[in-house]
């Protein structure tokens, strides 16, 4: 993150982090079912619990905490409206691409360097091999 905050490509990136579960922890909305033709069979699914997901541009709205149903499709939206790409015609054609997060009239953010333990140089300079995938 910080190696791209003080890079020249700070002022047209947008890096999207979310996760690929929920952790097990209790979220008291339930998750909606999204239908698309309402008869044949695999016509809809059912989103599963919600996931943090958390916007870094120099366009992104300081703060903002989005009340809009994301779907893991909309940060394929997103790349899909901003390079003019057509839709893959699943999960993407239905999600949100989420622009209420981003507000392109803004003054653009200044980076802020994120205090970190470990330089960008150790991981580019690290050849050790990658252990057992974390499979649990």
């Amino acid at each position: 993150m910080n190696a791209v905050g003080a890079s020249s490509y700070w002022s047209n990136t947008a890096i999207i982090i979310t996760w690929d579960d929920w952790g097990g922890w209790y979220d008291h909305v339930p998750p909606p079912h999204v239908i698309i033709d309402g008869t044949s069979w695999g016509s809809g699914y059912v989103y599963g619990f919600r996931v943090p997901l958390i916007v870094v541009s120099t366009y992104a709205k300081a703060g903002y905490i989005s009340h809009v149903t994301h779907d893991f499709g909309s940060v394929l939206k997103l790349i899909e409206q901003v390079f003019g790409l057509s839709s893959l015609g699943y999960a993407d054609a239905r999600a949100d691409d989420l622009s209420d997060c981003f507000n392109f009239n803004q003054t653009p953010l200044q980076f802020h360097t994120i205090a970190a333990p470990l330089t960008a140089g150790h991981f580019l300079n690290d050849h050790t091999p990658p252990g057992d995938p974390d499979d649990d």
